[in-house]
């Protein structure tokens, strides 16, 4: 019996642990008419994202789901899709291929690295540390956004391109509605003291409008219903300045009729009548 258990002792030992592997590859593709400001910004967030494979532009903005496609082609199981709209709008598309779900986001306040100037700094390739708000475990759509976070913007240990150091903090904030992106740069006290935080930047603001069941596809699982399109915003802007020109221009059309009415009439029997 002690032969049978030795033996059976060995071979337990001579297995090797399957460790599981995190194999999260994000791709990384915009729509064409997209801005300098845009593509900066999208060339932050690869630099900053080595398991990012970034892809041409998309020619199309109807058939989205072609992007399920390009994903599979190239291994990605993440898809980061930038959508320009009139050469001002950005919209950012997180979704998980092949059966989704998908989150819309509209991003505004961008601030790429060459804006902000800031005196932080880290490794290209390292691995970030990410900061999420309290506020990300209060409601659903804020838990499967936090969700998506983690597996685009979490740099796997051991991936492509990858250093294995850790030396910035992205925070991912909740204000007003909206997720305020933010990136740091740890800077450890040489006196070993307590670590301080230097931004970097890219920073950015997000706000959800929709979350969709599929991969940009299936039916609405949440929509942001306080959420006003930029197009809405432009026609409102547009109507009130041309409310405040329409007074104006009726004010100064009283102003003539006012100076008309004011003019004072000539005496017949002046001095200035009889003696002309």
């Amino acid at each position: 019996m002690s032969a049978i258990y030795k033996a059976l002792k060995g071979e337990k030992e001579n297995k090797t642990v399957s460790k599981r592997v995190n194999r999260q590859r994000v791709l990384l593709i915009s729509s064409r008419g997209i801005t300098y400001r845009h593509r900066h910004l999208i060339s932050d967030l690869q630099a900053l994202l080595p398991h990012a494979r970034k892809e041409p532009k998309l020619d199309t903005k109807k058939t989205l789901y072609e992007l399920n496609g390009i994903a599979e082609l190239y291994n990605c199981n993440n898809i980061m899709y930038f959508e320009c709209r009139k050469h001002e709008d950005l919209y950012l598309w997180l979704s998980k291929p092949p059966n989704g779900p998908t989150i819309k986001f509209h991003v505004v306040n961008i601030h790429t690295l060459d804006e902000l100037n800031f005196t932080g700094n880290c490794l290209r390739g390292s691995r970030p540390l990410l900061s999420f708000d309290s506020g990300f475990d209060n409601l659903p759509h804020w838990k499967l956004a936090k969700e998506l976070f983690i597996q685009m913007f979490g740099v796997p240990p051991g991936a492509r391109k990858s250093k294995p150091f850790i030396d910035h903090v992205m925070t991912f904030s909740i204000v007003d509605g909206k997720i305020w992106v933010r990136n740091y740069q740890i800077v450890e006290d040489a006196d070993g003291g307590d670590p301080t935080l230097v931004e970097i930047g890219p920073r950015f603001v997000l706000t959800p409008i929709v979350i969709l069941e599929g991969s940009f596809g299936g039916p609405k699982i949440y929509e942001n219903r306080e959420y006003i399109s930029p197009n809405v915003a432009r026609a409102q802007s547009k109507y009130v300045a041309a409310e405040q020109a329409r007074a104006r221009q009726v004010a100064a059309m009283d102003r003539k009729a006012r100076r008309r009415a004011e003019v004072v009439k000539t005496d017949p029997l002046a001095d200035a009548s009889i003696f002309n």
